[in-house]
């Protein structure tokens, strides 16, 4: 059973639809007229007081549950940096500056839609520069089958730099307290655990052993960063970080690769659709409805971000970059070919939803932002399906043949 719900989980399809899932019955739950157990729920506080981990549910889940998705992320960015399409420089480039290109294009459309609300709303200039690459991706393989695999290479390599981006983004505009000595002290585990992931266990109990001292290594770094004040899903990608991404001598696969194949499962099947149940709920019903709530100066910032900034800034640098330097598309690409792409870059989902909460207090910016976000979202991957659609009629392709790209 446990074999078959991995097998399942693995599809990134699944992870995407459950992704869905999770927000859907989220918005349906805030909206109806049960909504206040859903906030009580979401504001239901556990966890030692002693430790100042005394947290509600909702910030548990964008704090603690959230980092194993970010750990996720880690492994796949060493990955791609030790050996993947990060590795060679000249290979990375292109997707690499595209992806810079789509943080920075949003974040002017936004900046310029919100300048009338003053400082608060400037704040939530990153909600609109970020890229799910757990949606997109799902939402490729299931409308890009048949394209060339330089079209998956190329957006996976832009939503791994996108990624890197965004952590740095919060690490650095959205840590208001920051105390160096707690970050510090959690070198020290991190230490030790990058040290632990790479011995070699002599027995199935040394093994056992070996586990069990990583994962409580890793929750004393995650403590300690959270203490520290910079976003405890910083630590997620610290420890994904540490664990060797290529194979030693005498392995046939990297500690980083059998890790994410257990880990991975977990991050798609529970960690982001709990992160998207609570994160997602947003109450728009005795506000004035959608349509106010669309015709919010933060709510337009977005939508124009992700659905409008996104494409222009990944396809407007790939072009520049093709005329005016020598670096190169794959020779089966060229910029029209990765229009579906850049559209799938808006979907922002869950780690622009991350950034609502930390960019917004509770009440109307956030609620606005986190509509918004769903919103654009919904319309990036539709069109982004259309488009890709769309292209293999231009190449003459039957739009339903399977290929290679999933």
């Amino acid at each position: 059973m446990i074999g078959r719900v991995r097998a399942v989980l693995e599809d990134e399809r699944a992870g995407g639809l459950l992704l869905i899932l999770g927000a859907l019955v989220a918005v349906v739950w805030a909206n109806s007229p049960w909504r206040e157990a859903y906030t009580e729920l979401s504001e239901t506080v556990v966890g030692p007081a002693s430790l100042h981990l005394d947290l509600s549910l909702a910030t548990w889940a964008a704090d603690g549950v959230l980092a194993v998705f970010f750990f996720v992320v880690g492994l796949e960015i060493t990955h791609e940096v030790r050996g993947g399409s990060l590795r060679d420089p000249r290979r990375a480039a292109m997707p690499a500056l595209a992806a810079l290109g789509g943080m920075l294009m949003p974040a002017i459309f936004y900046t310029v839609a919100v300048l009338e609300t003053g400082g608060e709303g400037l704040r939530g200039w990153a909600v609109p520069t970020a890229t799910d690459i757990a949606f997109a991706v799902a939402v490729l393989v299931v409308f890009g089958r048949g394209l060339p695999g330089s079209v998956r290479t190329f957006l996976l390599t832009l939503a791994v730099v996108d990624d890197l981006l965004a952590i740095t983004v919060i690490a650095i505009f959205y840590t208001d307290d920051l105390a160096l000595p707690w970050f510090g002290a959690a070198l020290v585990p991190l230490a030790v655990f990058a040290w632990l992931v790479r011995r070699r266990p002599s027995s199935t109990g040394a093994h056992r052993a070996l586990i069990a001292g990583a994962m409580v290594l890793a929750v004393v770094t995650w403590t300690l960063v959270h203490a520290s004040g910079v976003h405890a899903t910083v630590a997620g990608v610290l420890l994904g970080a540490a664990v060797p991404a290529l194979p030693r001598r005498g392995e046939d696969e990297a500690v980083g690769q059998r890790v994410n194949r257990v880990v991975n499962p977990l991050s798609s099947g529970v960690a982001l659709p709990v992160f998207a149940f609570f994160a997602a709920g947003v109450t728009v019903v005795g506000t004035g409805g959608l349509g106010q709530v669309f015709s919010h100066p933060v709510a337009i910032g977005v939508i124009l971000g992700l659905v409008g900034g996104k494409p222009i800034g990944v396809l407007l640098t790939v072009t520049v970059l093709e005329r005016f330097t020598p670096l190169r598309l794959a020779e089966d690409q060229a910029p029209r070919d990765l229009f579906g792409v850049a559209v799938l870059a808006g979907i922002g989902f869950t780690v622009s939803l991350l950034v609502c909460e930390l960019a917004f207090p509770p009440g109307e910016l956030r609620e606005a932002a986190k509509v918004a976000v769903l919103g654009a979202s919904v319309v990036s991957a539709t069109l982004g399906a259309v488009a890709l659609q769309v292209q293999k009629r231009r190449i003459g392709m039957d739009p339903a043949e399977p290929a290679a790209i999933g």
